[in-house]
């Protein structure tokens, strides 16, 4: 391999592309890369002229890429992940005085219930640094890791890209949430017959819980349909609404004492919640203890808040 070729390139220039290629959009990598437009279109300019090709085709409002783009992309996102690994060898992190800003993706029930505990050992170990949380699910997960909009992601997972690693953090337990209290458990009549509020971030009305009960020959009524875990107190209070969610939500709900959790009243599929990162973040100092800090707060073996 002619290592001389090297003396060519500009890893900037290499960032660049990799951004393009994951943006297809001006405007958005100079968003992205803190840099301006006409700094894009320069660097694009030079990327051209050394690969000898246009790299990109404007197509409306799109830069979709060549076929020699498509080709040098393979090459180049291995090459600079294991140049970032490289290059995270030589710096040690301190948590006491980092000022780093951290960015993690988590599912909105683990935001609800998972996330405090976390964030107030955070403010204690390392007071100075950053937490940009997104929203994530199974299907953005892939592609927010890939743009580097998050550096690690939790929730449940699939379809994951080949140099995404996983790390199992617990098995979820559904649960239901009600306002009502009982000293006997709902049975599965009872819980058919309730009305349910269902959390769907793409306004479904029926979810897990709706396949699991067709699988018994059973229904449900679904009669509100919201966005977010949060709302679920104040919109359980004082009614016969109940709904299901995983059992750190649910016991994180119920540990003021308005709202009580149980288990489901009937057997369910297992489903996992689990961590996720690229390859080239994996030797990182930073990332290194910020996924340790997750693990200890996030799963089985972290304590969950008791319901009163």
């Amino acid at each position: 391999m002619n290592r001389n070729e090297l003396r060519k390139a500009d890893i900037n220039l290499m960032v660049v592309f990799e951004a393009l290629m994951l943006e297809r959009n001006v405007t958005r990598v100079a968003e992205k890369l803190f840099l301006g437009q006409p700094t894009i279109s320069s660097a694009l300019n030079r990327l051209r002229a050394m690969f000898n090709d246009p790299l990109f085709i404007r197509v409306g409002h799109r830069m979709e890429p060549t076929a020699r783009a498509e080709q040098l992309i393979q090459h180049l996102s291995p090459a600079l992940d294991a140049l970032s690994s490289a290059l995270s060898l030589t710096h040690d992190f301190d948590p006491a005085s980092s000022t780093m800003t951290f960015r993690i993706g988590l599912s909105d029930d683990v935001e609800f219930g998972l996330l405090p505990p976390l964030l107030r050992a955070l403010r204690q170990e390392a007071p100075q640094v950053v937490v940009v949380v997104q929203h994530v699910d199974y299907w953005r997960i892939p592609d927010l890791l890939a743009s580097g909009d998050i550096t690690v992601g939790i929730s449940q997972t699939r379809g994951l890209p080949a140099n995404a690693k996983r790390k199992l953090l617990r098995h979820i337990q559904p649960s239901v949430l009600r306002a009502d209290a009982s000293d006997t458990p709902m049975s599965l009549d009872e819980y058919c017959s309730r009305p349910h509020v269902l959390v769907s971030h793409t306004a479904n009305v029926a979810g897990f819980a709706d396949e699991w009960l067709a699988e018994i020959g059973r229904t449900r009524q679904v009669v509100l349909s919201v966005p977010q875990y949060s709302s679920l107190p104040a919109l359980l209070a004082g009614t016969k609404l109940i709904a299901s969610l995983p059992d750190y939500a649910a016991m994180a709900m119920a540990a003021s004492g308005q709202l009580h959790c149980e288990p489901f009243p009937f057997k369910t599929p297992t489903l996992d919640l689990s961590m996720v990162w690229l390859s080239h973040v994996d030797t990182d100092p930073a990332e290194r203890w910020l996924r340790s800090r997750l693990e200890a707060f996030m799963s089985e073996r972290a304590p969950l808040p008791l319901a009163t």
